[in-house]
């Protein structure tokens, strides 16, 4: 008959008996993957598809009618949680729902409406900057290349692919925010150190046709799951798959 496997535990120690049993494990005690393992085609497709089954339905957190409230949303989430820009962006959008209409805005009116979202000075700034860029320059509609949409102020690259990703169903890159960045680490899919890096490495090992719902999973992910500070790897459905140093369970 075989034998089951068995975890050795510190003297007085229990094996845990679910995994709702939560036990720090020694980074040291953790083995590492190498890259050819981290990002071997099955390793990336097992994620891919765990991600698929947890957040079938997973879709852009921040509330929006048009590519260009979608815009205005995005660059008010700079350092700002996606709740706090929904409660903002309705009145802001009802005194001003063209960029037209924001172009010629008073700057004062729109800190004050956007005060709450933190840097309200730089987002103003922002965001009248590129009601009066598409106003003029596009026939006050957001554009659709990201050549054209960096080139909006505001607008990086990863601003850019929020709205042509949601809004125009185009993937010229993949969402890097604070949440990807994280668990892209975690998963040992990168060791890069900036977001623009972290997408670059993103883009050569994801299928193009996963670029923009990769990002939606793994942000819903990095909110509910697999969160900053002491992550709830016992109810993580890639936890077989994850050597982070930093996990608080493993089976």
């Amino acid at each position: 008959m075989p034998t089951k496997k068995t975890v050795k535990l510190a003297p007085g120690k229990k094996t845990p008996t679910s995994r709702s049993a939560e036990r720090k494990l020694p980074g040291s005690a953790i083995k590492t993957l190498s890259q050819r393992e981290a990002l071997a085609p099955e390793r990336i497709n097992a994620i891919l598809k765990a991600l698929d089954e947890a957040y079938p339905d997973a879709v852009c957190a921040l509330n929006h009618r048009s590519p260009w409230e979608l815009l205005v949303a995005t660059i008010l989430s700079a350092q700002c949680t996606d709740v706090r820009v929904n409660l903002v962006t309705p009145e802001l959008f009802k005194r001003f729902p063209t960029p037209a209409a924001m172009a010629k805005a008073q700057l004062p009116e729109l800190e004050e409406l956007i005060r709450t979202t933190g840097f309200f000075r730089n987002k103003a700034k922002s965001i009248q900057g590129a009601a009066k860029k598409i106003s003029e320059q596009f026939g006050g509609k957001v554009p659709e290349t990201l050549a054209e949409l960096i080139t909006i102020p505001g607008a990086a690259r990863k601003t850019a692919n929020v709205v042509l990703g949601v809004s125009y169903g185009k993937a010229e890159g993949v969402v890097v925010d604070t949440h990807v960045f994280r668990i892209a680490h975690r998963l040992d899919l990168t060791k890069s150190d900036t977001a623009e890096k972290v997408e670059q490495d993103l883009m050569r090992i994801l299928p193009k046709d996963h670029w923009i719902r990769f990002s939606h999973q793994v942000i819903h992910h990095g909110r509910q799951v697999c969160i900053a500070r002491n992550p709830k790897c016992d109810k993580c459905n890639l936890e077989t798959l994850c050597k982070s140093k930093d996990k608080t369970w493993w089976s």
